[in-house]
């Protein structure tokens, strides 16, 4: 059975995005990157919103890939190589390999696409990710920490949950980025 993970590049006051919607200050230097990419490597399925997917789908065919930093390449290579489950009740068919739609996020759907695989999967986006905290579907909480604070926007985490978690990694990054990684007790 897979593990479920939910990993997420945030703010140091805990946003992924900004009031605005801006994450710019969140896109990863080389180091970081060749790290997530370790991360992610072991991911045989992320599990996406619709806002997330039209984010992630870049991945599919970035232009100018083949002049693009080899840890950027990396990471499109593996994630053309991941399954992707999108839930949507608005999208029609998949515009991308290895993907299909799901209409609800529930438990048990999640719980299903666990059990049915050896590979860890991946919740991609805070809504989802705090929907599958809420349903106690997290394995792992896995964030990278940016020095950076944005006073408001899009919250890691939901409000109002309360969880004990275990640590059991962590890495500082010479640009002042942190990783921390907890299992969901």
């Amino acid at each position: 059975m897979g593990a479920l993970h939910y990993s997420v590049i945030t703010s140091l006051d805990g946003y992924t995005a900004d009031a605005e919607g801006g994450f710019d200050w969140s896109v990863p230097d080389e180091e970081v990157h060749a790290f997530v990419n370790e991360l992610e490597r072991p991911v045989g399925t992320y599990l996406y919103g619709r806002r997330m997917y039209d984010t992630m789908r870049f991945w599919q065919d970035p232009p100018g890939l083949d002049t693009e930093p080899a840890v950027f390449r990396d990471y499109a290579a593996i994630w053309q190589g991941a399954d992707k489950v999108v839930f949507s009740r608005t999208l029609e068919e998949p515009l991308t390999p290895r993907t299909r739609i799901l209409r609800e996020f529930d438990a048990a759907t999640v719980q299903g696409l666990k059990e049915a695989g050896d590979d860890d999967l991946s919740v991609g986006g805070a809504e989802l990710g705090r929907q599958a905290l809420r349903l106690g579907l997290v394995d792992e909480v896995q964030q990278l920490l940016s020095p950076v604070v944005v006073g408001g926007g899009k919250p890691f985490l939901p409000d109002g949950l309360r969880l004990e978690l275990e640590l059991l990694d962590e890495r500082r990054f010479t640009n002042g980025v942190v990783f921390l990684r907890y299992r969901v007790r």
